[in-house]
């Protein structure tokens, strides 16, 4: 399997998303070993919000990451974006979600004006997309100057004595934990191809300055299968003071 092989074609990713939108939580849970919102905790943290800001969480799902922000940073103006309305239905309904601008939309055509955001963040979100670039220049155009995005998703399982048994896991256990709990096998097949055929950590985070951030970073969680990445808007170059005298020495 290659990288450039695996079919994401949206509209065949959001009827996936639709029909596993009842047990989503559940799985993630369960797939996680409950460890998930303690990242999605931590992917939060790395946007350096303050009171006022407003925040698009992209591919919000049922809306884990955006209530947690809502809850985390009351003061935050919260946007939650999905293109599956299935995952919307549920996550407005969940305590809290009336306080979310919930949003049917596509990572890859946003919405919202230029530099509206003060910061942009994901779950599960770069791993599905049709195309990681466009979605990554999506993020940019959207962030004002020198705010933060931060992204958590799965990676391919590193080369150590470890790898064989993640595979087992990924190829076996997944997909009959899919089949037991939602009914969907197939998509959690295809949770398991993809993570093995995308990016490594370290590519993501190259293909992230490619799209024009700074300060770039990430750190892996469960034994490498699980990366939180970021990066930050730069700032606008050569901007002039009002008073033409301000940056000048006399």
């Amino acid at each position: 399997m290659t990288k450039d092989n695996l079919d994401k074609q949206p509209q065949k990713i959001r009827q996936m998303f639709g029909k596993i939108a009842p047990r989503y939580d559940l799985l993630n849970r369960l797939m996680t070993f409950g460890q998930d919102m303690g990242w999605r905790r931590e992917a939060i943290s790395r946007l350096n919000l303050e009171p006022g800001d407003i925040v698009l969480d992209i591919a919000t799902g049922t809306g884990d990451i955006a209530l947690q922000i809502h809850k985390e940073y009351p003061g935050t103006q919260v946007i939650g974006c999905d293109f599956a309305p299935e995952m919307l239905w549920i996550a407005q309904k969940r305590p809290g979600g009336e306080a979310i601008f919930w949003v049917i939309a596509d990572a890859n055509s946003l919405p919202f004006a230029n530099e509206s955001m003060d910061g942009v963040t994901s779950g599960y979100l770069l791993r599905n997309t049709a195309s990681l670039s466009r979605t990554l220049e999506e993020h940019l155009r959207v962030l004002a100057p020198g705010a933060s995005f931060s992204s958590l998703d799965t990676t391919p399982p590193p080369d150590n004595l470890l790898k064989p048994w993640i595979k087992l896991y990924l190829r076996v256990i997944i997909p009959l934990l899919g089949r037991l709990v939602s009914g969907e096998e197939d998509a959690y097949q295809y949770l398991s191809k993809s993570t093995e055929a995308f990016w490594s950590a370290e590519e993501i985070a190259e293909m992230i300055r490619h799209a024009g951030f700074a300060m770039v970073g990430f750190t892996r969680k469960m034994l490498g299968t699980m990366a939180i990445h970021w990066g930050r808007k730069p700032e606008r170059e050569n901007q002039v003071s009002a008073n033409p005298t301000a940056n000048s020495r006399l």
